[in-house]
């Protein structure tokens, strides 16, 4: 028996890279997925190359409004009968420094990342409390634990987002509910990949391993915290970073 069989899964921000990624190491595990994303038509095309609506579905789900996180757990609920696990993925960046950063820039970033991780924590945990069981997996980053320059608002959001974390798991694991997050570090996509080269040589300089992880290498940490594997863990962060800033 795979690892996640019979169970459904929820991932915001999941008709791309590292969401994409967690979506098909689920399927392959066993899992049902249900996909929230902004662009819809991405997240449709991604469930059918899945495996169409008997493995995978598709909503469009804005995550700062609470309505559409809970119409997407609802979606999950209907289509397959439980939730069992939610990966809280969906985020965007806005950087500049703090001279040159709007308020606009500095509330959006605050807004996906932490109250859209706010919102689908609780209303996932609101299901998983009363089935008595559920993992829900937030995704950081290395930029909440070490500060990027020109990243005061994504690495104060992530930064967030371990401490909603822990506070949610304490407050969940008498119910059943595991919660933990992953930060990952330097991870290859289309936006690290047009990066400056100096920029990107630098970033390399850092990192002991000496490349850049791919989106796989976080699914299957994402697989360990949402399977039975990782049973008696919560309230953990795991870094899935080549070494970068140990």
């Amino acid at each position: 028996m795979s690892l996640l069989t019979g169970r459904t899964a929820v991932i915001t921000g999941g008709a791309q890279g590292i969401g994409l990624a967690i979506a098909q190491v689920f399927v392959e595990q066993g899992a049902r997925v249900v996909l929230g994303d902004l662009n819809l038509d991405a997240a449709e095309a991604a469930a059918k190359e899945l495996g169409g609506p008997d493995v995978a579905r598709a909503a469009r789900c804005d995550v700062t409004g609470a309505a559409d996180v809970q119409a997407l757990v609802d979606t999950a609920t209907a289509a397959f009968g439980s939730l069992d696990v939610m990966v809280n993925n969906a985020g965007i960046t806005r950087d500049a420094t703090m001279r040159t950063m709007t308020e606009e820039a500095f509330d959006q970033v605050i807004d996906v990342h932490l109250k859209g991780t706010w919102n689908g924590v609780r209303i996932a945990a609101a299901v998983m409390r009363e089935q008595k069981s559920g993992a829900i997996v937030n995704i950081s980053s290395l930029s909440g634990k070490v500060g990027m320059v020109g990243q005061t608002n994504y690495s104060a959001a992530k930064a967030g987002i371990v401490g909603m974390s822990k506070a949610a798991a304490k407050e969940m694991a008498h119910h059943g509910v595991r919660i933990n997050a992953i930060q990952p570090g330097l991870i290859r996509s289309a936006m690290t990949e047009a990066m400056p080269q100096r920029a990107w040589d630098q970033k390399m300089a850092e990192i002991p391993m000496r490349r850049a992880g791919e989106p796989g290498e976080v699914a299957s940490v994402a697989l360990f915290l949402a399977s039975d594997l990782s049973s008696y863990m919560t309230g953990t962060v795991l870094e899935v970073t080549g070494g970068r800033f140990m």
